[in-house]
């Protein structure tokens, strides 16, 4: 069709030509009429016919929930103190190292507050066992065995303060715990361990270790603590230089604190991974 329109405008020129410009100028004239063709409307696509795509909706924008730990079901001690760890993570704590006035036995800062040695003493006490009793009375027997900072100024021991102090701490583990080895070996470090730092002059922290395993290396297991921003679970075991590395079990007692409970603690309830726990002891 294009060929037949071209020729027959060449037939109507009146400039002479030789064949071989009528042939270009045929090509050129169908290449034209034949280019045009394409947009014929009935080539055209109908509007009506043409799918819009839809908006997409607009997401809303949702706070950060806290994910729930998982809590070992396996009944050893290590893995009830991990589990008991894990749970602090769930409790909204300020860091407040404040001193304040405490009963004894079984004293404690209100929960909203706390600082690192509080982890621990919180996460032993789910298992029946109270550290501020015990630390104070060894100090009662021991006072010179423990540290004795030029800025605590003691005199003798106290049941507000002493055992929600990192040196204290670490000094008790050192008597009664099993001492391990300090290493950068990730594998020597097990869930219910007890590790503390040294973060900076007359600076000292302690945690938990428990039973979830880092990212970066699954041969190395996270800590439970609270550095400043409340209880976390976080891979930080050789971020900071290790000054003690301790196994303490202790003696799980599960009886009725006299300064401890406000409430009626005859009935128990279980807590998965760590067992039947007095109404009295949970936090």
């Amino acid at each position: 069709m294009a060929f037949n329109v071209a020729h027959k405008i060449i037939k109507k020129t009146t400039f002479p030509a030789t064949a071989w410009m009528k042939l270009v100028l045929m090509l050129t004239i169908a290449g034209f009429v034949a280019g045009c063709s394409t947009t014929h409307p009935a080539n055209q696509k109908d509007p009506s016919t043409t799918q819009i795509p839809e908006a997409e909706p607009v997401k809303k924008k949702t706070r950060p929930v806290k994910r729930p730990v998982t809590l070992a079901k396996t009944n050893t001690f290590a893995h009830r103190l991990s589990n008991a760890a894990k749970s602090r993570t769930q409790h909204q704590v300020v860091y407040d190292g404040r001193y304040i006035k405490i009963g004894y036995p079984w004293g404690d800062v209100p929960p909203n507050i706390g600082v690192c040695t509080d982890v621990v003493i919180r996460s032993y006490r789910k298992l029946g066992i109270d550290l501020q009793q015990q630390v104070h009375k060894d100090m009662q027997n021991n006072f010179n065995a423990y540290p004795n900072l030029s800025k605590w100024q003691l005199k003798g021991p106290d049941t507000n303060i002493d055992h929600r102090r990192v040196y204290n701490l670490k000094a008790f583990l050192n008597r009664h715990g099993t001492r391990l080895p300090i290493t950068r070996n990730p594998q020597h470090y097990k869930p219910g361990d007890i590790v503390t730092w040294q973060l900076g002059p007359g600076q000292g922290h302690i945690g938990i270790v428990v039973d979830e395993r880092s990212k970066q290396d699954s041969r190395r297991h996270l800590i439970v603590h609270n550095i400043a921003e409340g209880p976390k679970m976080e891979d930080v075991l050789f971020r900071f230089p290790i000054t003690g590395h301790y196994r303490y079990n202790g003696k799980m007692r599960y009886y009725r604190p006299t300064y401890y409970t406000q409430n009626n603690t005859s009935q128990a309830r279980s807590i998965p991974g760590i067992g039947v726990i007095p109404a009295e002891l949970l936090r």
